[in-house]
């Protein structure tokens, strides 16, 4: 008789579980083929105990059948156990305060806002509460008449959009915008359009409005705004001399103002340089070829001894002599004299002496490039022809590095809400 210990691994007792209980499966199928039962089971007077040892219980005979269901040609259908149903707490939308609602539709971008405006009464109310629009980008939106108009309903305070299209729109509403800081900078917009946005604004502190069209009820309405601190009419035409000298002395707290390239005439230039507040510290005032004048650069100085950049270029009335009235700027740090071609070469030197703070020089058209290395050696300390663009009052400057961040900022601040392409 074989050992227990020389016996084959399969043959001995209970060493698998599984291989045993299926091997009792097959054996029971073969006896249920064939009708009868074997090893002393008689179809009649058969012992319980004896049957219930012989028989496999269900619960096992569903476990050695699964994964093997046609073994011996048995098909046995396996029955997975219910997931329990995890408990509801009675949470939902409905029933978070507004409070919460509106600190979690403050995180969401602008298309998927108005995505969730459509959804019912109450959220429609909540996306358009004051709290989201305080700040809103809207550069790139093509026929942004209707959208513009939206936005202004919502008391934005902060709203970027230059270079639009605002088709023909009769911008509806009496009661006052709430916008401090707006740039329409190079946008294609009806004068009839912007006179209703403006006309409504007395809280501007920050406006551009480089290269559109304006009228002298425009400029009127700016009169309102008090608190106005940085201004951009740069390229700007349609208004007269008296009302924008009328602009100037109420807005008596702007600090920088372009005023460049506009359609003057000696009238405007003189309304200008007359009318500015002395707490000006960076004026543009470039593009006036036959109308600014020395004598208008004497006012000028007396009136803002405070002014730190100052853009003087294209004025070809301007000679050497203008110096000794520029002189009286002991602040100055920046001062552009591009394409003033009465200006002498050799003038230039003395520069250095007459403005002890003076750090950054634009001479374009004036200094030759066989001659800036020279210039540069007579003036050290000051950075010569740098900054080819002016960036006084302009919400995004060029002088700034491109990329999408800086693209999108409007004076050094990025609006929240933004349209993406």
């Amino acid at each position: 008789m074989m050992s227990r210990e020389s016996m084959p691994l399969q043959d001995l007792p209970c060493m698998s579980l599984q291989t045993s209980m299926l091997s009792q499966s097959r054996r029971i199928n073969k006896r249920k083929s064939r009708g009868c039962l074997t090893e002393g089971l008689d179809t009649e007077c058969t012992p319980t105990d004896l049957i219930q040892q012989w028989s496999p219980s269900h619960k096992h005979q569903r476990l050695l059948s699964k994964g093997k269901e046609n073994d011996g040609n048995q098909f046995v259908l396996a029955r997975r156990s219910r997931r329990k149903k995890e408990p509801t707490s009675g949470i939902s939308w409905d029933h978070l305060p507004e409070e919460l609602l509106l600190r979690v539709l403050f995180y969401l971008p602008l298309q998927d806002l108005l995505r969730m405006s459509v959804v019912c009464k109450r959220w429609h109310r909540l996306v358009f509460d004051e709290s989201l629009w305080h700040s809103v980008d809207l550069e790139g939106l093509t026929h942004m008449g209707s959208a513009l108009q939206q936005v202004l309903k919502t008391g934005v305070r902060r709203l970027r959009c230059p270079r639009s299209y605002v088709e023909e729109t009769n911008f509806k509403g009496t009661s006052p915008l709430q916008i401090v800081q707006l740039d329409l900078s190079s946008s294609i917009i009806p004068t009839s359009a912007l006179e209703s946005i403006i006309c409504r604004c007395t809280l501007l502190e920050n406006l551009s409005l480089e290269g559109l069209q304006l009228s002298d009820t425009i400029i009127t309405s700016l009169s309102k705004n008090t608190n106005l601190l940085q201004l951009n009419l740069s390229g700007c035409s349609g208004f007269s001399a008296p009302p924008l000298a009328d602009m100037l002395k109420s807005c008596s707290r702007v600090q920088q103002l372009n005023i460049s390239w506009c359609d003057f005439d000696n009238n405007h230039v003189k309304s200008v340089v007359e009318n500015l507040s002395s707490g000006v510290t960076q004026l543009n005032i470039s593009g006036y070829r036959e109308e600014l004048t020395l004598d208008d650069v004497k006012v000028l100085v007396t009136r803002c001894p405070n002014i730190q950049i100052l853009d003087l270029s294209d004025s070809t009335l301007l000679m050497a002599d203008s110096f000794q009235v520029l002189k009286q700027l002991k602040y100055l740090l920046h001062l552009s004299l591009s394409r003033c071609y009465h200006i002498h070469l050799a003038a230039l030197t003395d520069l250095g002496q007459m403005f002890p703070l003076l750090s950054l020089l634009e001479v374009f058209g004036l200094v030759l490039d066989s001659h800036l290395a020279s210039l540069k050696k007579e003036l050290p300390r000051i950075h010569i022809n740098s900054r080819p663009f002016s960036s006084i009052a302009r919400p995004t400057p060029a002088t700034r590095l491109a990329g999408p961040v800086s693209d999108r900022a409007m004076w050094n601040r990025k609006c929240r809400l933004r349209f993406k392409l």
